[in-house]
């Protein structure tokens, strides 16, 4: 039985509204997803499903969909403080 693993290129878009999205070199784990390092120095990370992408075109559409949810809870959060009122008791 052969024990190697495959590596692959991964975009991971878990960090993308911070990091912007990374390439990494992966692993593609039993439970899955994928495992990769992000840098030399740390233990193995883990992504799954919506945060792995194995184009770069389909994780940048899934940023900008991050992106997209995003502005559009920061505009619900700004009404909110907007209408806000303040009396003193």
């Amino acid at each position: 039985m052969d024990n190697t693993k495959e590596t692959v290129t991964i975009y991971i878009t878990k960090y993308a509204l911070t990091d912007g999205v990374l390439q990494r070199e992966g692993v593609l784990t039993k439970s899955g997803g994928y495992s990769y390092r992000r840098n030399e120095n740390c233990y193995a990370d883990y992504v799954y499903d919506k945060d792995v992408h194995l184009t770069e075109s389909s994780a940048v559409a899934r940023a900008e969909e991050m992106r997209s949810a995003k502005l559009k809870s920061l505009e619900k959060q700004m009404k909110k403080f907007s209408a806000m009122k303040f009396e003193v008791k």
